[in-house]
């Protein structure tokens, strides 16, 4: 079966297309700047050269139709025909309480995912109008929506419950739902088998770092906690995102720099985490360079985002009463040898020992821990996409 995976976000459209028998991909891209004057594309069928080309892509719709285009090109595609293509699976950012896993997208499922819209503003009207793309250009093919939110379902109320009125939670749903969920799942699946055990046999901490990041614990193969909240901007500190802050700070930065509500959110979401400690970048490439220089809002935008990783971390062990392994993935956990390391040097006491060495490897499924460390520690990357494709298959 080869499933079509789309993820759509506000401006932009990523997309792989999986053989679900052999786990392969067969091509993949991205299309960026949609809504924009111009647009832009790379796509890359696998075994043949990557293309690049800027165009204008007016809205998701017509970027579904210049992806279905680039897989069919005689040239650079690699299908003949849709017919070729016998399922699709979307990201879908935010679920509510009504998903706790996948879902065949039906009218009522469609309903269900915009009544979210208020919980996820950015993301869901975005997956919405992929969905409903596909839809008009492939009306036969079955559509399975996979959720961020759906692994976090299974979190205890004491988790995901807020210390304020409890009517908000009635009227509202105002709790907290954690994201990355996919990433999370797949994963900590991955790491019990390389621990060799069953995943119901396991207590797993995930460390989910990017751009944004999110740490979650995995018992049995259940997320019984995690740092996102009720959106994606709670939590550690992140590339641009603050993270958890005192909210009397919103308060008080309105009277000093006499802000509304929504100028400070855009500070929160876009001008703040290691951005707006270091002055100098979101890009962790960019943070290590500082720090080689010497650059001390560098030095400590980098300790900050590691103490605090470090802190989540532990927490989790208290919640799970045991760890049987740490995992780092995403951008930075695959790919920032001294984020791992600092991070970890904070686990000493419990006989967390890191091989400096196997740490330096980017990028690469890895056990980064010696031979006699208590607790194992890895580098797994993660492949939403795939995860995504196996959900797909799973329903259709």
């Amino acid at each position: 079966m080869n499933v079509l995976v789309i993820n759509c976000g506000s401006s932009s459209l990523k997309y792989q297309l999986i053989d679900s028998d052999t786990e392969q991909v067969m091509a993949k891209g991205i299309c960026e700047r949609i809504k924009l004057d111009m647009g832009n594309m790379t796509h890359q069928t696998i075994g043949k050269d990557k293309i690049s080309l800027e165009t204008p892509i007016p809205d998701h719709s017509a970027a579904v139709k210049l992806v279905l285009e680039k897989l069919l090109d005689s040239e650079v595609g690699a299908i003949k025909s849709l017919d070729e293509i016998n399922a699709i699976g979307h990201r879908v950012v935010h679920g509510g309480e009504k998903f706790a896993s996948s879902a065949l997208i039906t009218e009522e499922v469609l309903a269900t995912i915009e009544e979210c819209n208020d919980l996820a503003p950015l993301h869901n009207p975005a997956n919405l109008i992929g969905i409903k793309a596909c839809q008009e250009l492939m009306p036969n093919l079955p559509q399975v929506a996979v959720f961020d939110t759906a692994f976090h379902q299974t979190m205890p109320p004491e988790a995901y419950i807020y210390g304020l009125p409890y009517e908000y939670y009635e009227k509202y749903k105002v709790r907290r739902y954690g994201f990355h969920g996919t990433s999370h799942s797949f994963v900590s699946k991955r790491a019990a088998e390389l621990l060799g055990k069953s995943i119901e046999d396991t207590k797993i901490v995930v460390c989910h770092l990017g751009g944004g990041a999110s740490i979650c614990a995995v018992d049995g193969g259940k997320s019984i906690d995690t740092t996102m909240g009720l959106t994606p901007l709670e939590g550690i500190t992140m590339g641009t995102r603050s993270g958890n802050i005192d909210p009397a700070i919103i308060e008080f930065i309105s009277n000093k720099e006499g802000k509304n509500i929504s100028e400070i959110m855009d500070i929160l979401n876009k001008d703040s985490g290691v951005w707006g400690i270091s002055g100098r970048s979101s890009d962790f490439r960019d943070i290590n360079k500082g720090i080689a220089e010497g650059n001390q809002r560098c030095d400590i935008a980098m300790k900050v985002f590691c103490y605090q990783a470090a802190k989540f971390i532990g927490g989790y062990i208290a919640a799970m009463n045991g760890i049987d392994a740490i995992v780092f993935t995403a951008g930075v956990g695959e790919n920032d040898p001294l984020v791992r390391q600092l991070t970890c040097e904070r686990f000493k006491y419990m006989g967390v020992e890191i091989d400096l060495e196997a740490n330096k490897l980017r990028g690469e499924e890895v056990k980064i821990s010696t031979s006699s460390s208590k607790v194992p520690v890895y580098v797994i990357p993660t492949n939403e996409e795939l995860a995504i494709a196996r959900e797909t298959v799973a329903l259709v």
